[in-house]
């Protein structure tokens, strides 16, 4: 019935009267011109479709989607309609077995953990027969280096990817301080337990000691055991070889109370780093495809920015107040998300004892510039890329929704599967994928000012993106996960007073410590906004406040002119200071390598160029288009 059903009538009234079958009729289910993707947006329920075709979509029982969409994933023109001949289930005491066979070879599903139910069992969802995982290179964990560059000075960009500006970043860390959540079940973290099972390059914390005895009691249980990957089997059955001593295993963090610690901790060396090939394969595609001479770099800017939020239900016998305000995926705009931004707010994580202020801006010993200033070249080079504010949801959604870090994981494999033109937010929002957070009352009946969370995703969006990794796309977030007020109002409306008490408090900070005057003009008013309610009389929602965020108004503006003439001044101080280092040394290097002091002559030759470069009128045009210099840096 799936397979041979006229889809052509599923349409209600206004979009039927949309559609073109005369010029071009409906496809067949089984057809090569409809992909897999269409199909699953085919059988999945939608406003436009009519009542009785929602219906019987919804009378379709769970198994039978699994299995149309498998067929449809192997289905060959050549079988015609005798496609049926090449699926099969064997016999099992005498009745149909379970495993689906394409010819000889059994087909095995995939699944997604996407949060937990109220239980804490897993929530688990079928991704689609073709999909695979996307390979991710961390490019930022606690230091990372970034520049911005104008197009004119980037070559080999697609036309996909057209831009004024580009960021660029690179990660600074050759180790990323790693919390396994996911390895105290055996086998499931594969990554932890193969960094884990190294020997003798180790650094852990809030694992517990194991020794040789325990190791033997754990090996034997066998089906427990075997449920490990193969190196820490490897790293465990060693012991046996060892005489005393202590090992740790990936399921086995340090009892502190009596309770396992929910922040085991281990360094990992960064993958790409520890094996390039991959990422080689990569650049190497991309060279390729973009016909990019060998010797000339890659370029591969920030083409998408989706900050993580943690946030955690309300806790009131622990203090602990409602941060689960949030739906999967959020947009702000750049009033709002630097609001977000300067306050930083995290929720409570199994490495803190509670909700506060942190992130990129409290990394003090990793950063001795004070933030205005980082927030300064923040906001210079969002207006300057362009790039939109999507956020994702850690942890929490709502106070009884738990994701830990799934969506977090989710969200990527679906964005390197949306084009620029589908997320941008603009088309977001005109069709009704994105909708924005309204203000609400609280018991009191002061206003809540929630509009300040920006846009949030709605079914719609689920429906056509989400379809791009899973077989059933609108069962994977329900009313009360995309609406998380639904859940309960009173933790939502506690959730927004507390952030807007962290905005009043964060900002103030900067009027008490005096930086405020050192804040460039939007986020001066942003502050005063977020500190006292209002600048000038105008909240974040007048038409002025906003224009302040614009690219045209920034590019025009005195303040970002003086950035860029800083800048000039200090790279013509750093380049006289390298003429003059240079020929100091040669003025003294009788007697010395001749090749070193051909190579410092080079050398010499370039700072001279560039000194000359940076004092000559045409250097500050060349600098437009980049996020200049902090002028209070040299105040």
């Amino acid at each position: 019935e799936i397979c041979n059903r006229d889809y052509s009538n599923r349409w209600n009234e206004v979009a039927a009267k949309q559609q073109s079958y005369g010029e071009f009729p409906s496809r067949p289910v089984l057809s090569p011109r409809r992909s897999l993707g269409s199909f699953i947006k085919l059988l999945t329920p939608s406003s436009e479709y009519n009542a009785e075709y929602n219906e019987w979509l919804k009378s379709i029982p769970n198994h039978i989607y699994a299995l149309v969409f498998i067929i449809k994933r192997f289905y060959e023109p050549e079988w015609g309609v005798d496609w049926e001949e090449h699926f099969s289930v064997d016999q099992v005491n005498g009745h149909s077995g379970h495993e689906l066979k394409l010819d000889a070879r059994t087909l095995v599903g995939t699944y997604l953990r996407v949060g937990f139910t109220g239980r804490n069992t897993w929530r688990l969802f079928k991704v689609r027969q073709d999909f695979i995982a996307a390979f991710k290179v961390q490019t930022e964990d606690d230091i990372s280096v970034s520049t911005v560059a104008p197009a004119r000075a980037v070559e080999f960009m697609p036309d996909y990817y057209k831009a004024d500006n580009y960021k660029f970043v690179i990660n600074c860390e050759y180790r990323l301080f790693q919390r396994p959540d996911d390895a105290i079940h055996r086998g499931l973290d594969k990554q932890a337990e193969a960094d884990l099972a190294r020997r003798d390059v180790n650094f852990v914390s809030n694992y517990e000691p194991i020794s040789r005895d325990e190791v033997l009691e754990m090996r034997q249980k066998v089906v427990d055991f075997d449920a490990f990957t193969k190196p820490m089997q490897d790293l465990l059955d060693s012991v046996e070889e060892r005489e005393g001593g202590y090992i740790v295993c990936s399921d086995n963090p340090r009892r502190v109370g009596g309770v396992p610690s929910k922040n085991p901790r281990y360094l990992q060396d960064r993958p790409d780093m520890a094996d390039p090939f991959d990422k080689y394969v990569a650049e190497m595609g991309v060279r390729l495809f973009r016909a990019i001479p060998a010797g000339r770099a890659v370029p591969l800017p920030v083409t998408a920015q989706l900050s993580g939020r943690r946030n955690n239900p309300p806790d009131k016998e622990k203090g602990i107040r409602s941060l689960a305000v949030y739906g999967p995926i959020h947009y702000q705009e750049l009033p709002e998300l630097f609001m977000d931004y300067i306050c930083s707010l995290t929720g409570k994580s199994p490495s803190t004892t509670g909700a506060g202020s942190e992130g990129a801006l409290t990394k003090g010993p990793f950063n001795a510039l004070r933030t205005i200033a980082d927030l300064n070249a923040a906001l210079v080079s969002m207006v300057l890329t362009g790039l939109d504010g999507f956020s994702t949801a850690a942890g929490h959604v709502g106070p009884n929704f738990q994701v830990d870090h799934d969506i977090s994981l989710l969200v990527p494999e679906i964005w390197c599967r949306i084009s620029p033109e589908e997320r941008n937010p603009k088309r977001l929002i005109e069709k009704g994928y994105l909708e924005p957070v309204q203000d609400m009352n609280a018991p009191n009946g002061d206003v809540v000012p929630a509009r300040r969370l920006g846009y949030r995703i709605t079914k719609r969006f689920v429906r056509n993106y989400f379809g791009r990794v899973f077989d059933n796309p609108s069962s994977v977030f329900e009313e009360a996960i995309l609406k998380p007020e639904t859940q309960s109002e009173e933790a939502f409306v506690e959730g927004v007073q507390h952030i807007m008490e962290a905005y009043e408090r964060e900002a103030q900070v900067y009027f008490d410590d005096g930086s405020i005057n050192d804040a460039c003009p939007p986020l001066r008013a942003l502050l005063s906004i977020m500190a006292h309610g209002t600048f000038e009389g105008k909240d974040e929602r007048d038409p002025a406040i906003r224009e302040m965020f614009t690219k045209e108004s920034v590019l025009s503006s005195d303040w970002y002119q003086a950035r860029l003439q800083t800048k000039q001044q200090q790279d013509v101080k750093l380049w006289t200071r390298h003429v003059a280092a240079l020929e100091e040394y040669l003025n003294r290097s009788e007697g010395r390598n001749e090749r070193l002091v051909a190579e410092l002559n080079r050398r010499l030759e370039v700072a001279r160029f560039e000194l000359q470069l940076a004092q000559s009128p045409e250097y500050l045009k060349e600098l437009q288009g980049t996020i200049g210099t902090d002028p209070s840096l040299y105040s």
